[in-house]
């Protein structure tokens, strides 16, 4: 008999595919977002205060710390085989998105500093600035992290095929070794059945031999 609980696969595997797309996403949209404040200025394109490389404290609450928590995330959703490790990748990017979005409205409550203003000459520039550093952002990272969760909340029949991957083979060389198992089975019976014939027959050559010598005695 061939255990094979060892061999049952887990329900905790999933092909790394399952996450990957949405975790390189988030990411690289995470990076973004921590590197926004500091490299736009080359681009014309910053909030106040508009200079590379300038560290402020509410850069680094507001947009420095929560696009290293999405990025984080993201590497988790991309790597892993694990559905525990994606899921867990999966839910520090919505909380790093979310804080995006309402990050700026809890900034003055909490004392975190002002983002200041966008560097901007007009109304367009203006929403595509605040789109891109914090409410769009943080909401497509929401979006790309809840569409992965919903996907590996599932358990799918592609899932179970792929964590089996590995034990479909080894049914095939239990099957080789049982056919082992039962010729040398019958061989063994076989040549049992052959020595009890053989024993039988000396058995019977033998009391027919005592019977008569028996026999002739009783007679005299």
């Amino acid at each position: 008999m061939v255990d094979t609980s060892e061999r049952t696969p887990g329900r905790l595997q999933i092909p790394r595919s399952r996450g990957a797309a949405s975790g390189l996403l988030v990411m690289f949209l995470g990076l973004w977002g921590a590197l926004a404040p500091f490299i736009g200025p080359y681009f014309d394109f910053a909030f106040t205060p508009d200079q590379p490389w300038v560290w402020t404290v509410a850069r680094g609450w507001l947009e420095v710390l929560p696009g290293a928590v999405a990025a984080l995330g993201g590497l988790l959703m991309f790597a892993s085989r694990n559905r525990a490790t994606a899921l867990l990748g999966s839910w520090i990017a919505v909380v790093a998105g979310a804080w995006f979005v309402i990050g700026r409205a809890l900034a003055g409550p909490l004392g975190l500093g002002e983002v200041g203003t966008p560097v901007a000459s007009t109304d367009a520039k203006r929403v595509w600035l605040e789109l891109t550093y914090f409410y769009g952002l943080g909401a497509l990272i929401i979006f790309l992290a809840a569409l992965a969760l919903g996907r590996l909340s599932v358990r799918t029949a592609r899932d179970i095929q792929w964590a089996q991957r590995s034990v479909i083979a080894e049914p095939t060389r239990t099957d080789d070794q049982r056919d082992t198992e039962s010729a040398a089975s019958a061989s063994a019976a076989s040549a049992t059945d052959v020595n009890e014939t053989g024993e039988s027959r000396r058995r019977g050559w033998r009391d027919l031999f005592s019977g008569s010598g028996r026999h002739k005695l009783a007679h005299r």
